[in-house]
């Protein structure tokens, strides 16, 4: 129970990796916001938390809406009194596509949720996060990181990049606020985001390569859980990690040093 004191704000909280990883904090007796969009699932997480014995309040937002993003904030802290640990995880990958079939819009929706959708969670909570310090957690990935042969993935591609970059700018910037910004860069996890990929013209954009047995070699292949990145969240979430800041986690098995 060492987050005992301790409030966390999960992105993206109703599935995935955001769900193991807002049970993994509970566990460790944090207080949980669970943040997204479908609130069905959202309260599925917050049952099994309290079915646990944990603690956790369900918030209905998009994460690139300013004004829902900032009440949603203000109700957890005016709920729970706090807030010390953020884990933005909340995104989508969106159209894949060659970038000259790739319509406007769709890049547009990428940059919306992932993009922008990483920069509110920052700037609605860092606010909170300044009177005591505390731990942000990005959920970035292999694409665009250590790897770009994911056919048509620019623009989530681009994002997973950029978040990167945020994190490493702000680890300086908030430095001094005693709060440290960490990424994670999971590899392929089996998770439900590929219900919101859409993908066009593979044929054209991928570049055939040739991988060796197995593309996950600590796995002979198999994809990780989601529980292997919530287990790296815990860490970069509690004191153990203390003076480790500004720095990008692969959670891969090894599957990006083949590519």
């Amino acid at each position: 129970m060492e987050l005992k004191t301790q409030v966390a704000l999960v992105t993206g909280a109703g599935s995935g990796i955001g769900k193991a990883a807002a049970l993994k904090l509970a566990q460790s007796g944090a207080r949980i916001g669970l943040l997204g969009h479908t609130r069905s699932e959202l309260e599925e997480t917050a049952d099994e938390i309290t079915a646990g014995g944990g603690d956790a309040l369900v918030l209905d937002a998009d994460v690139a809406d300013e004004a829902a993003m900032r009440a949603a904030v203000d109700h957890l802290v005016e709920a729970y009194g706090q807030l010390d640990i953020v884990v933005i995880n909340a995104g989508i990958n969106g159209v894949w596509a060659p970038i000259d079939d790739m319509k406007p819009d769709e890049w547009d929706t990428t940059i919306r949720v992932n993009l922008r959708g990483t920069y509110l969670s920052f700037h609605v909570t860092v606010p909170h996060l300044k009177k005591q310090g505390g731990s942000v957690v990005v959920i970035s990935s292999i694409n665009g990181n250590r790897t770009f042969t994911t056919p048509g993935a620019t623009a989530y591609s681009a994002t997973k990049a950029a978040q990167v970059a945020m994190v490493q700018q702000l680890a300086l910037e908030l430095g001094k606020h005693r709060i440290r910004v960490n990424a994670i860069c999971p590899g392929s996890i089996g998770t439900s985001i590929d219900d919101n990929t859409s993908l066009r013209g593979k044929d054209e954009t991928a570049v055939p390569v040739v991988f060796p047995a197995g593309e996950i070699p600590i796995t002979g292949g198999k994809a990780g859980e989601s529980e292997d990145v919530a287990d790296v969240v815990l860490f970069l979430a509690s004191n153990r990690s203390r003076h480790i800041t500004g720095t990008p986690i692969f959670v891969d098995g090894g599957q990006s040093l083949l590519r």
